[in-house]
């Protein structure tokens, strides 16, 4: 059985995300970071990076998400997480979108809604943050002109990328990224937040949540202002 190693509210989500859309049964290890959990020996020897997603395989561990999502995606073809494909050029381009992804917008959220792990000095953490809106303007705006002519990243069918986008979306505008002038990524999250495997994945989050604050261990970073749509 494969089982994925993740806390609430990460990009984990989207690993997730791609397990409930293949259906198979898979455990799950919850990762309490106020308890300093992800430095634990225990989970060091899963990842010694300290980070989630890891997910444990019968060949061994994959972590970062562009490699788990990349892996599922072959090893289980019928779960269409990403159109299929021979070509090598059509895969590369479709590894160079989930690198958009997990290389051009995921640093840009860490910096906007925790900008205080980017600098020792709080004074810091404004213009950090300032900044990182910014840059984040800018690589949307091509994703937004894109959805104003497609109801997914890839065209007219769901793939794996819509629910990484999706998360990046919820995680920058539950800290208060303003989404007005991208209607279109603003339609695009509720789609792909509509999905049955989305929804399960959410419902997976909202029982580790519901642990983790029984134990007064739920992290909320200083600028989360709740899910934004």
């Amino acid at each position: 059985m494969l089982k994925l190693w993740f806390a609430p509210n990460t990009c984990a989500r989207v690993s997730m995300t791609a397990l409930e859309e293949i259906g198979q049964p898979y455990g799950t290890g919850l990762i309490a970071f106020m308890a300093g959990e992800h430095r634990k020996p225990e989970f060091l020897a899963v990842n010694p990076s300290g980070k989630v997603p890891a997910l444990e395989t019968p060949q061994g561990v994959l972590v970062q998400n562009g490699a788990i999502l990349s892996w599922l995606a072959e090893a289980y073809p019928d779960a269409g997480l990403l159109p299929p494909t021979d070509n090598p050029f059509e895969k590369a381009q479709q590894r160079a979108e989930i690198f958009r992804c997990s290389s051009d917008l995921h640093p840009l959220v860490t910096r906007f809604v925790m900008p205080q792990m980017i600098s020792t000095e709080m004074e810091d953490a404004p213009r950090i943050r300032a900044k990182a809106e910014e840059l984040l303007r800018f690589q949307l705006a091509p994703l937004e002109t894109r959805l104003a002519q497609d109801e997914f990243l890839l065209g007219g069918s769901w793939s794996i990328l819509d629910a990484y986008l999706a998360w990046i979306w919820f995680r920058i505008t539950g800290s208060g990224f303003d989404g007005d002038a991208f209607p279109a990524l603003r339609g695009h999250h509720q789609r792909a937040t509509e999905r049955p495997s989305a929804k399960a994945a959410l419902a997976r989050e909202a029982e580790a949540e519901k642990d983790l604050d029984g134990r007064g261990l739920l992290f909320r970073p200083p600028f989360d202002k709740g899910a934004g749509k």
